[in-house]
């Protein structure tokens, strides 16, 4: 039995490294798109790291700073580490750069490869395949990866639109 469009829920999981600056980031970024978009109830968001150096903690004040400057509320956000788990339970695992990815593929169950992307496949015209980790730089790097962040994620609820919905 096919689930109608209308009852169908997607799933995305976007995953950094510590879950404290770029996953979260894209979390609120993609959260907030989304709910605008009147498609709260269809699309489900969460974000992971693939190490557990932050598990439990909010995301980094540098990052929470940013996003409140641009409307995006992070404070409910806490950081957990990424699980095979995971790919049972998303239709997308979004790395936000190849270092994560590979990370993940292997934790990877056979058979959901297809599931996990590079985040910012869905901007192409950002002509960079990664989001560039802010954590070790100033406030200029977190600017920068939120300019990615809206652009990619504008790109993956268009996908979704087509793809799902």
């Amino acid at each position: 039995m096919t689930v109608p469009a209308a009852n169908r829920r997607v799933s995305v999981l976007f995953v950094c490294m510590g879950n404290i600056c770029r996953s979260p980031t894209a979390h609120g970024v993609f959260r907030k798109l989304v709910e605008e978009s009147g498609l709260a109830g269809q699309i489900a968001i969460d974000s992971a790291g693939t190490h557990a150096y932050h598990v439990g903690e909010a995301p980094d004040r540098r990052a929470r700073a940013t996003a409140e400057r641009r409307g995006i509320d992070l404070s409910d956000l806490r950081a957990r580490r990424a699980t095979a788990e995971d790919f049972l339970a998303f239709d997308y695992v979004l790395a936000m750069d190849q270092d994560n990815y590979f990370a993940l593929l292997e934790i990877c169950p056979k058979g959901m490869q297809h599931k996990l992307q590079l985040f910012m496949d869905f901007a192409p015209d950002m002509r960079t395949r990664e989001v560039p980790d802010p954590y070790y730089g100033g406030s200029t790097g977190f600017e920068r990866v939120f300019d990615l962040v809206e652009a990619a994620a504008q790109g993956l609820l268009d996908e979704i639109r087509v793809r799902h919905l």
